[in-house]
């Protein structure tokens, strides 16, 4: 745990959210405190005696000092913003990424955290757009001081901010700007994670594999507009456990960039794109060749075919492609590189990324009441394991992150190999998770579960001060 009186910024910190109960709901609260003990905060849950809620398992719990705030329901959005992402700013702004979660069961206040649903109220917008105001407001400022100055191509070196929108369910990442279209969560064989979509053949023959897209913005007005419209294509749905429950992560990537910067993007693009159709033809030569070079003998086992000769020379001259374009790709890195050590702007690629994720009432299957569990559909199970996969693998980052460990489980799971970049772009940036919880006692068991699971979060993430 941080040592008590740090003024040091932890580089993941975890934050308990109540939401307020119904006006007039009638509903009996879950009797909690919290108690400060240096600069963390812990936490005590206990269901009341006289509560009708028969809750299986333990009646009350406590965390340790693994809190670094605890809000109540009467804090608002614009409360939680800044105590929790206004911090992370001079660290976005020197090009770092910074990382915010939500987490919780369905209907605890995760959506409206990170999204908001009154888009105009600057006491109720969700973090996403709040964090897109300021950063505007950050932006517009060097804009003017550069363009005051005189310095630069001004027409590529502006600045503005760039969106990627998108849900990631079980494999499939769906990309919000795009219109819905799905992207597969894979690892190359540079040992980085691609998220692609089909390849798409073009006009002559040519081959795009496009990736999640990055929209950039001008404005603020823009940049709402275009979130608004990426919100309506979000998928919707109701399960047996829950009215409109959240089976997917939604992430949301705010990225500083300028025009130098997206060409370079476009370029990586399209110079990938090139490589995919030679790196597959190289594989498919090698594959052919060397397994018409044996055969099945009458006992099963296979030897060598003394009727083909490997054609060493067809599968050179592949290879030999194949390596042309990967040295294109190369080139494309090595300017990408050049676009960042020529910026004027040390906040060129810097980086917010707010994570939405899925409702955990999936994630452990003891807060759900047995009738609950007994009504879920087989495909509603699998999606709770792929959910439970991917929250367990979550914790187990951060908690291999912050103990230094040599390996990180970032191909644990699908939502963990998408954010493996952003967890190594935050090596020097911050990340906080937001544990939203509902004071109900009727969801008890999935508010206990939920501070548990923060509990352990906290106490990870401080390992590093």
């Amino acid at each position: 745990m941080p040592p008590k009186g740090s003024q040091q910024l932890s580089p993941f910190k975890a934050y308990i959210r109540w939401r307020p109960l119904p006006v007039e709901s009638g509903t009996t609260e879950i009797e909690r405190s919290h108690a400060q003990d240096g600069e963390y905060q812990s936490v005590s849950v206990s269901l009341p005696a006289a509560s009708s809620n028969s809750s299986r398992g333990t009646r009350s719990w406590s965390s340790a000092p693994s809190f670094a705030r605890v809000f109540e329901p009467s804090d608002d959005n614009s409360i939680v913003f800044e105590h929790v992402v206004s911090q992370a700013f001079p660290k976005v702004m020197a090009g770092k990424t910074c990382n915010f979660f939500a987490y919780g069961h369905t209907g605890s206040g995760k959506t409206h955290t990170i999204v908001g649903y009154d888009h105009e109220d600057p006491h109720q917008i969700g973090l996403t757009l709040s964090t897109a105001k300021a950063l505007f407001e950050k932006v517009d400022e060097l804009n003017r001081s550069q363009e005051a100055d005189g310095d630069g191509d001004s027409g590529d070196q502006k600045l503005a901010v760039g969106l990627r929108m998108y849900e990631v369910r079980r494999k499939i990442a769906f990309d919000l700007l795009n219109g819905r279209t799905e992207c597969h969560v894979r690892e190359g064989p540079d040992g980085k994670t691609h998220v692609r979509g089909e390849t798409e053949i073009l006009e002559g023959g040519k081959v795009r594999v496009r990736p999640i897209l990055m929209v950039p913005c001008w404005s603020y007005a823009e940049f709402q507009k275009l979130l608004e419209g990426g919100l309506d294509l979000r998928a919707t749905g109701s399960s047996t456990v829950h009215d409109k429950s959240s089976r997917t992560h939604a992430v949301f990537e705010l990225e500083v960039v300028n025009k130098a910067l997206i060409d370079a993007q476009d370029a990586m693009v399209e110079r990938q794109s090139e490589l995919v159709p030679h790196g597959k033809h190289a594989t498919d030569v090698y594959l052919e060749e060397n397994s018409q070079a044996y055969i099945q003998g009458p006992d099963g086992k296979y030897m060598v075919n003394p009727d083909y000769t490997i054609n060493q020379a067809r599968i050179d001259a592949a290879e030999a492609t194949k390596r042309e374009y990967e040295e294109r790709v190369e080139a494309a890195e090595a300017h990408m590189r050049a676009v960042f050590a020529t910026s004027m702007h040390p906040c060129l690629g810097g980086k917010f990324v707010f994570v939405d994720l899925a409702g955990s009432e999936y994630y452990d299957q003891k807060a759900l009441s047995s009738a609950a569990a007994s009504k879920q559909t087989a495909e509603e199970r699998q999606e709770g394991r792929q959910i439970n996969s991917d929250l367990f693998a979550l914790k187990e980052v951060i908690r291999a992150r912050s103990s230094n460990q040599a390996r990180i489980p970032f191909r644990s799971s699908p939502l963990t190999m998408v954010l493996r970049d952003h967890f190594l772009g935050s090596e020097d940036g911050f990340s906080a998770m937001i544990l939203t919880v509902s004071p109900a006692a009727e969801q008890y068991a999935a508010t206990m579960n939920t501070v548990k699971y923060g509990n352990l979060v906290g106490m990870a993430g401080g390992e590093q001060v």
